[in-house]
């Protein structure tokens, strides 16, 4: 069996489902007493300090669109326990540095299956979590690999095997999109029928207003039964437009969706053979991996370059500032470029790249013929290395 994890913004109403705080009519009342929940602290409770600490560590406020606390949702199973989620909890924060304050784990949830004529239960738990940075009061900043990270832990410490890729989710997760929009639009197309369907049915015919006469003849009274008409078909009219609109709302949507799915799949299968080549071809992955290292190499030169023209008073003789700097200026690299920091780690192990680096950061590219020569020898030196 497979789980993922994905954090998203938490609701409002988090709590209130989580800990079952209402009834539900998508749950199972005879299961829900196999839910387990832990709490540490109230989201609200949480929040605010999470607001406090943000003005106390960096001077200013917690920005408006930051997403301090997130939600995941994680796939379980049926054994699946309250110290499982623990331990997870725990793995995320010595990792990633997320920390969990509430657990909530349903076994109450999921739906019938028609054709097979049984309960089909939708095991899952939810982790709130503090994104704070703890070193800078700001939210965590996270890379795609990070993520990723995220799913072999949960796959690790539940037991279980590990999901499919990002693109994989996003692609299932257009499909079920594509189907719900489908089936929207379905129900539309029903509406439009029934109402045509009804124009010409018999309803009609109340509509119609009818006065005996002298001779107790029934006569048509004309000028009530037109107003009962013209009410009507305003009404319908209005109905009509409205759910043609709708309709045509709901076919963009779709059509849009369709083409954003081609294009996903399209990359998948980029991927995979891209993959595919780098895992059995030797001499491919080589180069691929010497052109990304160089890229790599290439951006922090630029990057230390245009720090040194900002900065150009900075003292640089200090090694440890120095290397403050330069972790600066990796992280920044990393960031502003979606880098993994395992590609800087194979940089500076390199004695070569590493002291060109520095040195370039320390001496300025301009300020000594020397140091362009030690710079041009290490980067030739460094390319030897794949």
């Amino acid at each position: 069996m497979k789980t993922s994890i994905n954090f998203k913004a938490v609701k409002s109403d988090s709590e209130t489902h989580n800990f079952r705080r209402k009834i539900f009519d998508y749950i199972r009342k005879d299961l829900t007493e196999k839910n387990e929940y832990w709490l540490e602290e109230k989201i609200s409770d949480r929040l605010q300090k999470i607001e406090s600490y943000c003005k106390e560590k960096s001077g200013r406020k917690l920005q408006k669109n930051a997403l301090p606390i997130r939600e995941a949702v994680v796939v379980i199973k049926e054994d699946t326990t309250l110290k499982d989620l623990h331990y997870l909890a725990k793995r995320l924060e010595e990792e990633l540095r997320i920390r969990i304050f509430q657990i909530a784990v349903h076994k109450d949830e999921g739906h019938y299956d028609k054709e097979a004529k049984e309960w089909k239960p939708n095991l899952h738990a939810h982790l709130v979590a503090d994104w704070q940075d703890l070193e800078t009061g700001k939210t965590l900043k996270h890379q795609s690999f990070h993520y990723s990270k995220m799913q072999d832990l949960a796959a690790e410490c539940l037991g279980m095997e590990r999901g499919v890729s990002g693109s994989m989710v996003r692609l299932e997760a257009i499909d079920f999109k594509i189907q719900k929009k489908e089936e929207e639009l379905s129900v539309l197309n029903e509406m439009i029928n029934e109402m045509k369907s009804e124009l010409s049915s018999k309803k009609f015919e109340d509509l119609i207003v009818k006065q005996s006469d002298l001779f107790g003849f029934k006569r048509i009274k004309t000028d009530k039964t037109i107003e009962n008409y013209e009410k009507t078909f305003k009404t319908y009219n209005t109905e009509l437009l409205k759910n043609k609109t709708e309709l045509k709302s709901k076919s963009r949507q779709i059509n849009d969706l369709q083409k954003l799915n081609v294009d996903l799949k399209k990359e998948i299968s980029q991927l995979k053979n891209k993959q595919s080549v780098l895992l059995t071809n030797s001499t491919v992955y080589k180069g691929e991996r010497k052109k990304y290292m160089d890229s790599t190499f290439n951006t922090i030169k630029k990057t230390i370059k245009f720090e040194r023209l900002r900065n150009q008073r900075t003292d640089r003789d200090d090694p440890q500032k120095l290397l403050y700097e330069m972790n600066q200026i990796c992280k920044k690299v990393s960031d502003d470029n979606s880098i993994p920091f395992s590609a800087f780690e194979e940089i500076f192990k390199d004695s070569g790249m590493s002291s060109a680096l520095f040195s370039l950061l320390q001496v300025g590219e301009n300020n000594s013929e020397e140091s362009d020569k030690i710079i041009k020898h290490k980067k030739k030196r460094s390319r030897k290395i794949v």
